[in-house]
């Protein structure tokens, strides 16, 4: 398969055209061809780049832990300048806009809501919008495929972390998210996409990945493809006073506590929603971070295997099971803090815990002792069915 980079770069009636015009670029560490050759060389090579943009975590992808801002630089040898949309903004300035006529959107994703380059497409292309400067969406696969989970973003509940009203799990490309973005905004955006060839998001083993493909980590954490498959869960662990793993080898695939038996836990979680359980492996384990939540403590937990030979994604509910986790942890510590409390990137005066799942409904059913998985499924899967319906005439693959 082609990446839209390859794509486009393949294209020398396209290339020729785009070099009489002042280009931009948004990317990161795994903005990259199947010989890890980074956008940012190729296009400056074979196009020219005006100016280039950096997304979280930096271009450079060296934040490691969120909410940690990245500066603007003057690139040191082609000297054109590199702005930072998580640093002093997250909209690009008028002076940045200026520096452009079209801007390349080249970044992997990993289809999940919460995870901020989503957002950061909205904002440039409503900046480009505004200013009739054309975005090209150079896609790239979605690596947790196309399965859909979670609630949708309830009204008044948009952030950084949340863009519009789809479900944590998406199940759609950079590309189709911007078409959705368009329609969903009423854009009156110049919008080229160059597709992917021959990607099948339901082909095995990858169910949405390449398989053929080195994964290059898209943000610090990010550092497999079972993280991928598995982050539309264990972000919501961030809202809490647990521990996603940060500080360890394997952060957002497992998750524990330093004063929390997990073999309770897990047994209870069998007990009440096996079905939650299924597509995977959950492996009991311990773990002692080098930093952030628990640091240096010895926490026990489980990690989540959905890199295994039989990885079921139909089965697969991330969602549902880290969830399901935290309602038997309220229920074997009724008095256990489980939510933090802090702006949650930057929004104040709202549980990091809603804000990630985009209103208080999902906290609401946990803290319920009377609320039980069929209740939870009920309300899941309206959601869920109604964005199946809305996605359906964005898809391109």
């Amino acid at each position: 398969m082609k990446m839209g980079l390859e794509v486009l770069l393949a294209d020398k009636k396209l290339v020729q055209a785009l070099r009489k015009k002042r280009v931009a670029l948004v990317c990161h560490p795994a903005s990259v061809d199947e010989k890890l050759q980074h956008s940012f060389d190729l296009i400056h090579k074979h196009i020219g780049l005006s100016a280039a943009f950096g997304p979280q975590h930096g271009v450079k992808g060296e934040k490691q832990d969120n909410m940690i801002e990245s500066d603007d630089f003057l690139h040191s040898e082609y000297k054109i300048p590199v702005f930072s949309l998580y640093g002093k903004v997250r909209t690009p300035t008028p002076e940045m806009m200026a520096t452009f006529d079209v801007l390349l959107f080249d970044l992997q994703d990993l289809g999940c809501r919460i995870y901020t380059f989503i957002t950061t497409l909205l904002y440039v292309m409503q900046e480009c919008a505004k200013l009739n400067k054309q975005v090209i969406i150079l896609d790239r696969p979605n690596p947790a495929g196309r399965e859909v989970e979670g609630f949708s973003l309830r009204p008044g509940w948009e952030s950084f972390v949340g863009a519009a009203e789809f479900p944590m799990r998406h199940g759609l490309t950079t590309a189709e998210m911007a078409l959705y973005y368009k329609d969903r905004f009423g854009l009156d955006l110049d919008l080229k996409i160059i597709k992917m060839k021959g990607y099948n998001p339901d082909k095995k083993p990858g169910f949405g990945w390449p398989m053929d493909r080195v994964w290059v980590n898209p943000s610090p954490n990010a550092q497999t493809l079972n993280m991928a498959r598995a982050y539309c869960g264990t972000v919501m662990i961030e809202g809490t006073t647990l521990s996603e793993g940060r500080g360890t080898t394997r952060a957002l695939e497992q998750v524990g506590a330093s004063d929390i038996d997990f073999a309770a836990v897990l047994k209870l979680m069998h007990k009440k929603a096996p079905q939650w359980l299924k597509g995977i492996i959950l492996r009991e384990c311990f773990f002692e971070p080098t930093f952030h939540k628990h640091e240096k403590k010895l926490c026990h937990g489980f990690q989540i295997h959905a890199d295994i030979a039989d990885y079921k994604p139909e089965l697969f509910k991330p969602y549902r099971l880290i969830t399901l986790m935290l309602k038997c942890v309220r229920e074997l510590y009724p008095k256990y803090p489980i939510y933090r409390d802090f702006a949650y990137e930057y929004t104040v005066g709202k549980s990091p815990f809603d804000v990630i799942n985009g209103g208080p409904e999902l906290r609401e059913w946990i803290e319920n002792p009377k609320a039980k998985p069929a209740d939870l499924e009920k309300a899941l899967k309206k959601d869920e069915k109604a964005w199946l319906k809305t996605r359906k005439k964005f898809l391109l693959y």
